[in-house]
């Protein structure tokens, strides 16, 4: 089972991990990827919190150098396969931006994580982390992306990690790509035509005839009721 299948079953159980760094209770409403890019225009959000959002939105915290980082590290998190794009394709690295700043108690650490793969680089390979091979780049990321099996070393490695990858699968399972991975489908209108003809007959029922013009029908579900001046449905 590869790294991919493993974060599915983990999410398709659980919320835990999607509420690490978003701090919301599991009666909050996360924000979609779509009011991360435009501020928000989802249904109950007030004027304040989506002010808030813009004011957000209007500061960068990562640089150009962190962002290349960040691409690289959440593309292995959640690479491109067959079946979903790659995290950087729908904006995982904007949601993780808009989180450092809605969060910003934890921007030291993304931070410091950040630096420490330049350091990492330069003492396994005399390179800054962005000159890295992909195979070089792996041997860092093998070092803390395995908790049982990393060295005590990596302690903090291994914390900083488990922190980005949290991050970067909230990200990634709250977008529409996300949700069609996992194949989450939501709240959908069911279809009930009543209850099956064989059932009535068995228990010797029968629905009265009169009413038999106003019972709800598949083909008219969408048209809207309408009565006449003495309450009667027409």
């Amino acid at each position: 089972m590869n790294r991919r299948e493993n974060l599915k079953l983990l999410f398709t159980g659980t919320v835990g991990t999607g509420l690490f760094l978003t701090g919301c209770s599991p009666e909050e409403k996360a924000l979609p990827e779509n009011a991360l890019l435009s501020g928000g225009t989802i249904g109950g959000r007030t004027e304040e919190e989506k002010q808030r959002d813009q004011a957000l939105l209007s500061n960068t915290f990562f640089t150009d150098e962190e962002r290349k980082k960040l691409s690289t590290l959440v593309d292995i998190i959640m690479p491109k396969d067959d079946d979903s794009p790659a995290a950087t394709e729908i904006g995982v690295v904007d949601f993780i931006e808009f989180m450092m700043k809605d969060q910003p108690e934890n921007q030291t650490r993304m931070r410091g994580g950040l630096m420490w793969l330049d350091f990492e680089a330069d003492e396994k390979f005399g390179k800054t982390f962005n000159d890295l091979s992909q195979s070089e780049v792996i041997q860092i990321v093998d070092e803390v992306a395995w908790p049982d099996t990393a060295k005590p070393e990596y302690e903090g490695g291994v914390r900083w990690f488990n922190a980005l990858r949290n991050l970067t699968c909230s990200g990634y399972f709250s977008t529409e790509a996300g949700w069609k991975y996992m194949g989450y489908v939501g709240n959908k209108p069911n279809a009930w035509d009543g209850v099956p003809q064989e059932v009535m007959d068995k228990h010797g029922l029968q629905l009265e005839e009169k009413y038999l013009q106003h019972y709800l029908k598949m083909e008219d579900r969408g048209r809207i009721a309408e009565w006449d001046t003495d309450g009667n449905l027409t």
